[in-house]
């Protein structure tokens, strides 16, 4: 593994973590939404996610 793909994915848990510590109410309401919603929706939004990262990432770079 790449030390950049390693760097990534620890800053992955980082923002997650953080997300988790600061607001936690309002993220167990987003899974609670989340549980709701049909896999064609939560597919679409993960490919939404993952099309917007890679644009910001060659942005960025």
């Amino acid at each position: 593994m790449s030390r950049e793909l390693a760097g990534a994915l620890c800053l992955v848990l980082v923002i997650e973590g953080l997300v988790l510590f600061a607001a936690p109410r309002g993220w167990q309401a987003t899974m609670r939404e989340a549980a709701n919603m049909s896999p064609r929706a939560l597919r679409l939004f993960g490919a939404a996610a993952i099309g917007i990262g890679l644009v910001a990432l060659q942005w960025v770079h």
